[in-house]
């Protein structure tokens, strides 16, 4: 599968949400990822439910929804509700972390599972039949501009080790500090989804940025 490009919106202006919405609308992008934030799982708070509504009524991108937020499932349903097509939560917000999984496909949404950059990839073990993706944090979860920590691409290729053992298709997405210069490196060891945010939203040319970031692998062994 070639691989997916998810702008987040969390680096867009928000004087000019509706503007930043038609250009991943017309760009190469796949996904529109967006960053929930309560300031108590994670030391920021940014949007909820209301504004995904109104970024869904325009999106012609599905919505990839990443709750970083404690008691995730007191909101899943609303959430999917809003126009969420996807919604992961945090493995480390998640006391029964199968049965919201469970929850989450019973919306009709997809289901990932987000660990943060201290949390090894082992937790997901006895969940990996039952999510639809892992999104592997290579920030620490709560602002968006961070440098990539780099132990990443290791997680990513112990993920992918384990899912080819186990035969599982599971998409592996990576958030946070991903640009041009460690989206190959990423995508070698088996990245299917790549965040996006200041790396596209502070480009001088944010289309052009989703383009490069889209073609990279083409004519090699990434395609």
């Amino acid at each position: 599968m070639k691989h997916l490009i998810a702008p987040s919106l969390l680096a867009a202006d928000f004087t000019h949400l509706a503007k930043a919405v038609e250009l991943v609308n017309d760009s190469q992008a796949d996904w529109f990822h967006l960053d929930v934030m309560d300031g108590r799982f994670v030391p920021n708070i940014s949007f909820g439910m209301f504004i995904i509504k109104q970024i869904k009524a325009i999106a012609k991108k599905p919505l990839d929804v990443h709750l970083m937020i404690l008691e995730p499932e007191k909101y899943i349903e609303q959430f999917a509700e809003a126009g969420a097509d996807v919604i992961t939560v945090h493995y480390e917000a998640c006391p029964h972390i199968h049965r919201t999984i469970a929850q989450i496909q019973a919306t009709g949404a997809k289901a990932g599972v987000a660990i943060n950059p201290g949390t090894p990839v082992s937790v997901l073990e006895d969940v990996l039949e039952d999510l639809d993706m892992v999104l592997l944090m290579s920030v620490n979860p709560g602002y968006g501009g961070q440098r990539f920590i780099y132990r990443t691409i290791n997680k990513v290729q112990a993920l992918k080790e384990q899912l080819a053992i186990r035969n599982l298709d599971k998409l592996i997405e990576i958030d946070g500090g991903v640009g041009l210069q460690n989206a190959e490196a990423l995508l070698k060891v088996g990245a299917d989804v790549l965040v996006a945010g200041s790396s596209v939203f502070k480009a001088d040319d944010p289309v052009k940025a989703i383009e490069r970031l889209k073609e990279i692998g083409k004519g090699s062994l990434l395609v």
